[in-house]
Parts: C-alpha cells; sequence; structure tokens
C-alpha cells in the first residue's frame, strides 16, 4: 500500500541481498525488476526475479600480506572458522577488527582486502584476508571546533590522543567518549584529515554541538488527594566555558525547603583530581500529607569531597562533612520521630566521613545509548558528632542500542543503613522512594514504612529501586536525540524498623510511558505511570514531570 519511490525499492533489494550473502549463498543474484502499471493505472506492480544458488561454507581462511610480525595477534581477532558458513556480516567484522588493531599502533590507512577462491562443485570459500599497513603516520595538530562557550582546553584534557604522537586509533576513540561524559555537548564528531604534502601525518578534527549548560531545575506533581507540589533551581555546568559547575538550588517545596550552594571543579589538579564543594540549609516536613503537623527537621552544613582518578574510567571519592539537625516535634508528630529526640534530644551534630567508588564507561553522559555506570558510596558517622551510623548505597546503570535511536536502558539501586555502638540509625538519613526519578505511578516520597497513628511516610534505612526502560526517537523527527518517547517498567520500595511503622510489605511495581526532550532550560521528562501492585495505604500519582532529571 506504499506510494512507490525508486530510492526505497534499491534500498529494499540491497537488503535482501545483504540477507543471503549473510547466510552463504554466494551465488545469489538479482536477475531482473520490473515495475507495471495496472489496467486502470491506480496501482503498481513490482516483480522481482531472483537467483539463489546454493550455500557456501568456509574451507580455510588465512592472512596474508604485510603483518607487521603480528600475526599471531592479528589472527586471534578474525572470529570466523573452517566449516562456518559463509557470511558478508562475519567477514566485514574481522576485516574491520584487523584493521581497528592496526590503527591502534599508528596505521590510520591500513586495508584489509578479502579474496576469495570459489570452489563450485563443492560449495566452499577459501578466503584470504590481504593486509596492507599501508604508511604509519602521526597526528600534527588537534582541531577543536563548534565551542562557541566552551574553552578549547575543556575538550583537550580529555583527549587521549596526544599532539606530535603516533596515531592510535583506540585512544581517538577513548577520547570521543571522555568529551562526550562532559554532558556539554549534543553531539561530538572526531575525524582525521590527512596533512597535504606530508603523506605521514594527520590532523585531528573534533567537532562539537553544545548545548545549554545552564538549567533551571522545575519540579511539579498532580494528583486528586494533593495540592501541586513546586520546585525550583538554577545551575551552570560549565561556568564560563571553563568545565567548572556551579548550582544554587532554592526549592520552594512545602514539603522541602532548601538553599544550597555546589561547586565542582573537575579538574582541581593538573592531574585530574576532582573537588566537590557544598554548602547547604534545609527545612524538610518530611509528613507528606499530614497538613496538621509542625514536625520539621533543619539541617545546615557543608562537606568537602575530593575525586582521584585511578583509571580512564574510574574515580575513587574521599570526603569529610559537618552538619546540625534541628528537630522540632509537636503532639501529632510520629512517634518514632518522638523517640528519637527523647533518646538524642532536638539538636543532633553529625561529622561524617565518606567514601565511594564511581566507574563511567557510557559514551555519554547527556544521551548515553552504550556502555554501563557503576558506583558505590559508602557514609560513616563519627564519634566526632552525636551520631554514630554507616550506610551504603549502590547503583548501575547499563545501555544497549539495538539499532540507531533504539536503546534499552536498566538501572538497578540500594541502600543500607545501620547505627553502631549503641546508636539508632538518624532518621534524617532515612531513605524515600516513589514518584519520577524512583518508582514512577507513586507519588513522590511515599513508598516505604508509614506511622501507624498518622499515616504518613516516615522513610526507612532500607531501599531498593529497579528501573527499565526501552528508549527511541519520536516518530517524524527523524533521528534527533534530543526528542525521544520511552516506556518503563518499575520497581521498587523502603524498609525500615517494625517498632512504630506499618506498610512496606513487599515491592511496588509500575508502567507507563513518557517524553524525554533536551530543552534550552534543561532535560525535561514527563511521564504518565500506572501502578500495578495496589495497596489500600499507597498513594498514586499517574502524571509527573520534572526539568533536570536522570535516569
Amino acid at each position: 500500500n506504499d506510494l512507490y519511490a525508486k530510492d526505497k525499492l534499491t534500498g529494499d533489494l540491497e537488503h535482501v541481498r545483504s540477507y543471503y550473502l549473510n547466510r552463504g549463498y554466494l551465488e545469489f543474484n538479482i536477475e531482473s525488476t520490473q515495475v507495471s502499471l495496472s489496467p486502470d493505472k491506480k496501482d503498481m506492480y513490482l516483480t522481482v526475479t531472483l537467483h539463489e544458488g546454493e550455500p557456501y561454507t568456509i574451507s580455510s581462511i588465512k592472512l596474508a600480506g604485510n603483518l607487521l610480525d603480528r600475526e599471531s595477534e592479528l589472527t586471534k581477532l578474525v572470529n570466523i572458522k573452517a566449516g562456518e558458513r559463509f557470511s558478508a556480516e562475519k567477514l566485514q567484522a574481522a576485516t574491520k577488527a584487523v584493521v581497528d588493531k592496526l590503527g591502534e599502533y599508528g596505521y590510520a590507512f591500513a586495508t584489509v582486502n578479502a579474496l576469495p577462491k570459489i570452489d563450485q562443485q563443492h560449495r566452499t570459500v577459501d578466503l584470504t584476508l590481504q593486509v596492507d599497513p599501508s604508511r604509519r603516520v602521526y597526528v600534527r595538530h588537534i582541531n577543536v571546533t563548534g565551542n562557541t562557550r566552551t574553552r578549547d582546553e575543556v575538550v583537550r584534557r580529555e583527549m587521549r590522543q596526544l599532539e606530535s604522537s603516533w596515531f592510535d586509533s583506540n585512544r581517538l576513540m577513548l577520547s570521543k567518549d571522555r568529551v562526550n561524559r562532559l554532558g556539554y555537548f549534543t553531539d561530538v564528531d572526531v575525524t582525521t584529515v590527512p596533512v597535504e604534502g606530508s603523506p605521514d601525518q594527520v590532523d585531528v578534527d573534533v567537532k562539537v554541538n553544545e548545548k545549554p549548560t545552564g538549567a533551571i531545575t522545575l519540579g511539579a506533581g498532580f494528583s486528586s488527594t494533593d495540592k501541586v507540589v513546586l520546585s525550583a533551581g538554577i545551575s551552570q555546568d560549565n561556568v564560563f566555558g571553563s568545565g567548572t559547575s556551579l548550582a544554587v538550588n532554592v526549592n520552594t517545596a512545602k514539603t522541602y525547603r532548601t538553599l544550597s550552594l555546589t561547586q565542582t571543579d573537575p579538574y582541581f589538579t593538573v592531574d585530574g583530581i576532582k573537588r566537590i564543594t557544598d554548602v547547604y540549609y534545609r527545612t524538610t516536613y518530611p509528613l507528606y500529607y499530614y497538613t496538621d503537623t509542625s514536625f520539621r527537621i533543619i539541617t545546615v552544613g557543608a562537606d568537602l569531597k575530593f575525586g582521584i582518578p585511578f583509571s580512564e574510567a574510574d574515580t575513587v571519592y574521599f570526603g569529610l562533612g559537618l552538619e546540625q539537625n534541628r528537630l522540632s516535634t509537636d503532639s501529632s508528630t510520629p512517634q518514632s520521630y518522638k523517640d528519637y529526640v527523647a533518646e538524642f534530644g532536638n539538636v543532633v551534630n553529625n561529622v561524617p566521613i565518606t567514601a565511594g567508588w564511581a566507574r563511567d564507561n557510557r559514551d555519554s553522559a547527556l544521551v548515553p545509548s552504550r556502555g554501563y555506570f557503576v558506583q558505590a558510596n559508602s557514609e560513616i558517622g563519627t564519634p566526632a558528632g552525636g551520631t554514630e551510623y554507616y550506610k551504603t548505597d549502590l547503583q548501575a546503570q547499563y545501555y544497549y542500542s539495538f539499532s540507531r535511536g533504539f536503546i534499552l536502558g536498566l538501572n538497578l539501586q540500594g541502600g543500607y543503613g545501620n547505627g553502631f555502638a549503641g546508636k539508632a540509625y538518624p532518621i534524617f538519613k532515612n531513605y524515600y522512594a516513589g514518584g519520577i526519578g524512583s518508582v514512577r505511578g507513586y507519588e513522590s516520597g511515599s513508598l516505604g514504612p508509614t506511622d501507624k497513628t498518622t499515616g504518613d511516610p516516615i522513610g526507612g534505612s532500607r531501599m531498593v529501586v529497579a528501573n527499565v526502560e526501552m528508549t527511541f526517537p519520536l516518530p517524524g523527527t527523524g533521528w534527533d536525540r534530543t526528542l525521544r518517547v520511552f516506556t518503563f517498567v518499575d520497581a521498587g520500595n523502603v524498609w525500615g524498623s517494625e517498632g512504630n511503622s506499618t506498610g512496606a510489605n513487599g515491592l511496588r511495581y509500575s508502567y507507563g510511558a513518557g517524553l524525554e526532550w533536551i530543552s534550552p532550560i534543561g532535560p525535561l521528562k514527563l511521564s504518565l505511570g500506572f501502578p500495578v501492585v495496589k495497596h489500600a495505604t499507597d498513594k498514586y500519582q499517574k502524571f509527573q514531570f520534572q526539568i533536570g532529571t536522570s535516569f
């Protein structure tokens, strides 16, 4: 029922040809293609005449040519074995692997030609891969273009391919991934250009497409049982194009009011040690749905953290913090909070030390399509304060691209905390789950234990959340990476002590769909979620959106 298009038909015939060649049909041929009109001239008929032939198997495969005394190393890259059915796709992958390996040794113009020797009688093919490394080259200049705001040095310090050194295709790909992971650009293109008159030199052109790095962070939720909740903040991830980020967060949500200043210098030292400084003032009303209470937690603090790179993808973090928590209660405060105040008082000081590790192997921090991200963080409340506790947080993300624009994303995170030395786990360190960025379809922070008397969510010391997302381009937009739709399945919950709480019985599940847009004021995410597991005490919130959110 499609309209006839010659270019589309040509592409379809090539797909058919590839299908046969990938299954060993070396004699396959398209003998004719006829296009004719129906008698009433309203329809068209396409007739394609094929010759399939018989499938061929590989009798032997070997490398020939100038192998640079690396025959055993290059042979291991060829994943084609004698006795297998011939596959043009596998042959292309094998030649590419050899070319890429030669590229790591500076041979940027290496070629590998497949020379088949066909035995029609026995339906076999003898393959010889003729290797020509050509000339070895080195990089003359690295040129950065497209960065109207970002300074050249911010891009250049991520380059692992250096000027005046031998060309290395592996380092060039690593450089592209590192620039992508900065999160400042919607697209990064790295190409090599031969230098005219110098056959042993190439230039590397790094072309970037900048995105707005200043973001206004907005959040809102709608439900039939609660009023609209709003929050706001402003951040600049690339201050004056220096690569340093500065964020001022003024959260005006009724239940969680914050004033914080965070500064991150990714190159505090020339060796790439990162410094993160955070100063904050927070007023938390953790009782999300009980409007008559005046219970709140006021936290004033600061922390300093350093990130030390141990490899191209691994960073280890160490930090120290200092904070004071003031807890005010009234007659309607849940019993668990009253018990904590009775034991430790209304003012609790905390001097935590933190340690963590992160490995980022994604191809992009903004719109990842392949790779993984893993991080682990531990926090210990020291005797220097009024709390002695430990908490550990783990997170793992994995991305896989089925085809261009179709990306499967997996996210798993968990947290566990407890007190030691006879001290209880601090209630102001409780985990909360529910809402966008967690388990969508449920109201923000509503999952987990609730107070037996008031029914308010009070959080807990254990948390697990899992998300599965399938992202694909919005139909009609081509392959625009900044505008995508997604479907998701979420699961998770929070658990705590059983003493004065109830309602944390098992995981909660939800599913839904949404829209993601890298807007001029930051990443925008809208989701429509539907809970699968429903309990009488659960709070639902089908539509949610947030600007400045992640997974």
